[in-house]
């Protein structure tokens, strides 16, 4: 890789290590990592660690992860999250993790109610926090140690250990997925995946006359877990750059921007000068940009927009917008150079890729790939035909190269926040409701909340009218305001007693009294719902349902 970050690099050398070491030889005295100076209370300035601070911490943590007895195996499973950490004991074959974390005192008691069945496969925990002498007796009847920061530090002073031999083929990182249909899936990725993507959107920049300088600052405040936040941050280390941290709490972040005053930002912002007035360029990710909104902040904030899609399977960024390119707006951009895309036919979904629009799953191949399933196999060969990775996501290519994103292929989709959303989940909860007969629940990437669209059984409804004093028929009732209250209700009080998180909650819904039928394509012949159809036909009442919930 050549560039800001540093020279070639040698086929056995760890790349990514190599690239992060090239640039503390480069530039020593730079700002790296970043944070606001709490003085009684109060913020104040960021204060900063140069590379080469950064750098000898980094290698005294090493010293002191292998002082614990964690060998370089072990090393991939270093600073696993706690609801992770269960799910690696459960699945067995962990030993000597080490969690580290900044607990607060509620966790650090959930963690110790863990220590009974996880000691066995939990060695050491560090946390960023105090750790009092009871925490310390009650970890050590597990044989678990437990250390405060400083206290790890320490273990590695005066010891030498010699850096293990890396390949670019190598993992690097394991990043789980939220496991939204089931257990999380660790994503295995290599030092030649984040390497190649970050070589992509370097090459990407520069063609644009947007390169990153060494004067470029970056607000993170998305966790490590988001693998986009992850690789720009390493982007912003291969050339120098600083990376500035917010203090944890959403409503201060506007505060934070405008102290940091960040060059660059991942977000959906609201105006420039908001965003501390530096900003040059904008990256929308995780979830579709609305055509309006994304014209709209080109226009305010005077900053390159970019709008781009990725999976952690394919590290980050696949696909990512033309700055000023004003045909691509509403779409995703062209593929990133790094990466081949094909489409592929979906005909149960009616998706011909080789039609004259052509539609279908986004299938992407290249070094930015994956390696795999942690011990999963299985789910591996699910995703992966010969080289090609099946996103789920169905895409339509547009005459000027561009992609735009317009259904799953799979029931899972991602609210205007981020928030996944397994939807065929919800509606076997949802119809738990007596009243329900069939509920088909809706959400797209540009709203924040859930709609519904439900069959009531017509005898109870009958008889919940008479007894509330409604007299009037059966299709009346299904436009009754007081009706569908009544129904709204029953799916709240379900969604609270089995514990749905607030994005899950039914906001808004419509009472058809003409049950879903193959007459109007809306079901197949074994009753399954059919999506897309069911979208088409209900699109004037989904669309009224939203305007009218906000």
């Amino acid at each position: 890789m050549n560039g800001d970050g540093g020279g070639e690099l040698a086929e056995d050398d760890d790349w990514f290590w190599r690239f992060c070491s090239l640039s503390v030889e480069k530039y020593p005295n730079n700002q790296m990592l970043g944070r606001r100076e709490i003085v009684n209370g109060k913020p104040g300035e960021y204060i900063w660690m140069t590379y080469k601070v950064v750098y000898d911490i980094v290698l005294k943590v090493g010293a002191s992860i292998r002082s614990c007895g964690i060998d370089e195996v072990d090393e991939e499973f270093e600073g696993v999250e706690l609801e992770i950490m269960l799910y690696l004991q459960k699945k067995g074959g962990m030993r000597g993790l080490t969690a580290m974390a900044d607990h607060s005192a509620k966790e650090k008691d959930e963690l110790l109610k863990t220590l009974h069945g996880a000691a066995k496969y939990l060695k050491t925990i560090v946390s960023f926090g105090k750790v009092t002498s009871q925490q310390k007796e009650e970890v050590e009847k597990f044989g678990v140690a437990i250390y405060s920061w400083h206290e790890f530090l320490s273990l590695g002073e005066n010891r030498h250990f010699n850096l293990p031999v890396k390949k670019k083929t190598d993992i690097c990182t394991i990043m789980y997925t939220s496991g939204t249909t089931g257990d999380p899936k660790g994503v295995m990725i290599s030092n030649n995946s984040i390497v190649t993507l970050i070589a992509g959107v370097d090459h990407l920049l520069g063609s644009v006359n947007q390169s990153l300088t060494v004067n470029d600052v970056y607000l993170s405040y998305l966790p490590l877990a988001h693998i986009f936040d992850r690789v720009i941050e390493e982007g912003f280390i291969s050339h120098g750059a600083s990376i500035g941290f917010w203090r944890g709490d959403v409503k201060l972040l506007v505060e934070d921007l405008g102290e940091l005053k960040p060059t660059i930002f991942f977000a959906v912002p609201r105006i420039k000068q908001g965003l501390g007035g530096n900003v040059r360029i904008i990256l929308s990710g995780a979830a579709p940009l609305a055509s309006h909104v994304e014209e709209f902040l080109r226009v305010v904030s005077c900053s390159v927009v970019l709008q781009g899609y990725g999976l952690t399977e394919t590290c980050a960024g696949t696909f990512i917008s033309i700055p000023d390119e004003l045909n691509m707006l509403g779409t995703v951009g062209p593929p990133v150079p790094n990466v081949d895309v094909c489409l592929e036919s979906v005909p149960e979904m009616g998706y011909d890729a080789l039609s004259r629009t052509p539609r279908g799953e986004i299938c992407i191949r290249g070094n930015v790939l994956f390696s795999g399933y942690y011990k999963r196999e299985d789910l591996t060969k699910e995703v992966l035909t010969d080289g090609w990775f099946h996103t789920g996501d169905i895409g339509e290519w547009q005459p000027n190269g561009s992609m735009k994103i317009i259904d799953r292929k799979k029931n899972i989709f991602k609210l205007s926040q981020g928030e996944y959303v397994a939807v065929e989940n919800l509606e076997n909860i949802y119809g738990i409701v007596s009243d329900i007969d069939s509920i088909w629940v809706y959400g797209n990437s540009f709203e924040s909340f859930l709609i519904a669209i439900i069959n009531p059984n017509q005898k109870a409804v009958e008889q919940w009218a008479e007894e509330n004093g409604i007299s009037v028929d059966f299709n009346a009732l299904c436009e009754n305001p007081k009706v569908k209250e009544h129904f709204l209700g029953e799916l709240t009080k379900v969604a609270k007693e089995k514990k749905l998180k607030g994005f899950e909650f039914i906001k808004a819904l419509h009472l058809d009294a003409v049950p879903f039928d193959m007459e109007r394509d809306l079901i197949t012949p074994t009753f399954k719902k059919k999506r897309p159809q069911l979208l088409k036909y209900y699109q004037g009442i989904i669309d009224n349902l939203y305007k009218s919930a906000k």
